[in-house]
């Protein structure tokens, strides 16, 4: 993939100052924490490596990345590994993608409650499918999920699902009654309902902040009349096979693992004052258009996706669940194992963590670790 045209990171050495003179009073410690990694990843402020290469003999510093996982640069490596080890754990069968999305309604509330609002989001949406998929009129089995949590455009949930679960007394696999894997009408009312009564405990014990723009929902009248309409609409749940096989829509769901809310490819221009990017249009069937925002604004809109301190936005659930999920995997593979495992594409998830000499292309080598203060030292190198 190319060098992007403008980084994240461009916009806060340029504007990040101004930025901070009129957001920091409301920024909390993660925004802010993000803030300093972006802005100083890949710089000399976090010291670096010389490299050498084995072949032409050719020098050069690479500096340190900030490993911040809000950073557009630093996910790319992580996600990779990543895949690689949930590769390993893949069963022998074929894999549902099935994405779970709130109202466009719910959003201010999760800006004012990130944690308790994408809390409630993973428990409903991964107890609506283990509950209707434990329902013997549809599958009657218990099933394992991967769940991806995904805030930007509209708050949904990506979830991988291998293609049936283990039987109520774990000796047998049952395998989808539908090619759709469940009925998605039934859950999205499923969802649907878990989710409004999750809202409405938070609300009654009073875990949900209602200020700024949520502050009308204070009032008890307001809170009800917006579940009335939250019941009165259709919840989107989209389910289909994978394509291609495990492996590629594990490999699609690595895309949201790691992503934050706009990669560097997707920035076109910055002119020192103002910021174009592509966005993805949800609203009229996900067709990409470009924006245009003065750059204080792209970076608190950046910023408003940090997410809360030690919150997990990958989770297992179901029979892969952490606490079990070797000793059920197992159990997965030995009752799967009469079946052939489909067709998935070739190609290794191995990654390197070495670049490669713009001279020659041999894979440069790290041969001293350099300290911010010997980098200042260090001009008569060249950077990566």
């Amino acid at each position: 993939m190319s060098r992007p045209a403008v980084e994240v990171a461009d916009i806060l050495r340029a504007q990040g100052n101004r930025f901070l003179d009129r957001y920091e009073s409301s920024f909390d410690y993660q925004q802010l924490k993000a803030f300093r990694a972006i802005q100083k990843c890949r710089t000399a402020a976090l010291g670096g490596h010389l490299d050498s290469c084995p072949h032409c003999g050719r020098q050069a510093i690479s500096y340190n990345s900030c490993r911040n996982r809000h950073c557009p640069k630093c996910q790319t490596q992580a996600r990779e590994r990543w895949i690689a080890k949930r590769e390993q754990e893949l069963l022998p069968t074929s894999y549902f993608h099935v994405v779970f999305t709130v109202p466009h309604e719910l959003n201010v509330l999760a800006l004012n409650n990130p944690r308790e609002f994408y809390e409630l989001l993973f428990r409903a949406s991964a107890a609506a499918a283990l509950e209707l998929a434990a329902d013997r009129r549809h599958l009657g089995a218990e099933i394992g999920m991967i769940s991806i949590l995904h805030t930007w455009g509209q708050n949904h949930i990506h979830c991988a699902i291998p293609a049936g679960g283990l039987s109520p007394g774990h000796n047998r696999w049952v395998r989808p009654r539908y090619p759709f894997f469940l009925p998605v009408k039934v859950l999205s009312r499923v969802f649907r309902g878990k989710f409004c009564a999750g809202l409405k405990r938070l609300y009654r014990r009073g875990q949900l902040r209602c200020a700024g723009p949520t502050a009308a929902l204070a009032d008890p009248k307001q809170f009800r009349r917006l579940l009335r309409q939250l019941h009165r609409q259709d919840w989107m749940v989209y389910a289909k096979p994978a394509f291609g096989g495990p492996v590629k829509v594990l490999r699609y769901l690595g895309r949201y693992t790691h992503r934050v809310v706009v990669s560097n490819h997707r920035l076109l221009a910055f002119d020192g004052e103002h910021v174009t990017f592509r966005w993805k249009d949800y609203a009229h069937g996900g067709k990409q258009r470009t924006m245009t925002l003065i750059a204080t604004e792209f970076l608190r809109r950046f910023f408003l996706h940090v997410l809360p301190k030690g919150f997990v936005r990958i989770r297992h659930f179901g029979f892969l669940a952490n606490r079990f999920r070797a000793e059920r995997l197992a159990l997965c593979q030995q009752l799967l194992a009469g079946d052939p495992p489909p067709a998935s594409p070739q190609g290794s998830s191995e990654t390197s963590s070495t670049w490669h000499c713009p001279h020659c292309g041999a894979a440069m080598m790290v041969v001293h670790r350099v300290t911010a203060a010997e980098l200042s030292r260090c001009t008569y190198f060249d950077s990566s």
